[in-house]
């Protein structure tokens, strides 16, 4: 079986995004695991957030500002009807 291709990220942040990103995740593994981790490897850390997570919470708040338009479109077709002449 062959290697499988790499998922490109669904999202990428700024350069200075991405080292504020780092550098919460280092402190956060420091402070909560007592984890000392190098810079690659936070940096491996985020990337898999980045393929693997953050797709599903991007897919989600696509789905949220859909009903959001979707009830608000719902409004302004009830207004505009409202307006209709006999």
């Amino acid at each position: 079986m062959g290697k499988s291709r790499a998922k490109p990220p669904i999202l990428t942040l700024a350069p200075e995004q991405e080292r504020e990103a780092l550098d919460t995740l280092k402190r956060f593994l420091e402070d909560r695991f007592e984890l000392q981790l190098g810079s690659f490897e936070v940096a491996e850390v985020l990337e898999l957030f980045t393929k693997e997570i953050a797709p599903h919470y991007y897919n989600r708040a696509i789905f949220d500002v859909q009903n959001h338009l979707k009830e608000r479109f719902e409004s302004i077709e009830s207004d505009l009807w409202a307006l209709e002449k006999n």
